[in-house]
């Protein structure tokens, strides 16, 4: 059994000049996600909740009956406008489903970040880590990283590359889910 700690790319803006995360990739990355939790025999899963990669492993974790926790920088409202909606899909009733009913047990985090400082996001992605560490420290069950991505870095500011690192660093073993085929 594994603690997941998952990030990830959001889905590619309409007219993205790169392609990341296209919308249309949506059904086979959220089967890769899925097989992946299966594969790590995933039982407690923790993420942000933003559109893409979030969104569609925190709905296969439902799914699967997986504990779920979600770890947001500022209030859900604020969230969804800038992380969730502002993308092509329909996320917002997604999110909308998944954070009420995570916020009936009591696990949905919200870190009260300022919403227009900087290294908000990747407080976030360490207390992403924090949670899953914690939970295998309480369990013994493995706590693993998860980074859904096309595999290739962004360059600097990249937060799903730094979520990587920052999981080696703290010794947790890291897999990968591609966004692209």
């Amino acid at each position: 059994m594994a603690i997941v700690a998952l990030a990830g790319r959001r889905i590619d803006e309409a007219n993205s000049a790169f392609a990341q995360f296209p919308l249309a990739n949506v059904g086979i990355v959220r089967q890769r996600i899925e097989a992946e939790l299966r594969r790590l025999r995933a039982r407690i899963l923790v993420s942000s909740a933003a559109c893409g990669a979030d969104l569609l492993a925190l709905d296969v974790g439902g799914e699967l009956g997986l504990v779920r926790r979600v770890i947001l920088p500022f209030a859900a409202a604020r969230f969804r406008a800038t992380s969730v909606t502002d993308r092509p899909g329909e996320w917002g009733p997604l999110f909308d489903r998944v954070v009420a009913q995570l916020r009936v047990v009591g696990a949905v985090t919200v870190l009260d970040a300022d919403p227009d400082g900087a290294g908000m996001y990747a407080a976030v992605n360490s207390r992403i880590l924090d949670e899953a560490q914690s939970a295998s420290a309480t369990t013994a069950e493995e706590a693993v990283a998860v980074l859904v991505w096309e595999g290739e870095s962004r360059g600097e500011g990249d937060l799903t590359e730094a979520f990587g690192r920052e999981a080696q660093l703290r010794r947790v073993p890291v897999t990968h889910v591609l966004t692209l085929p």
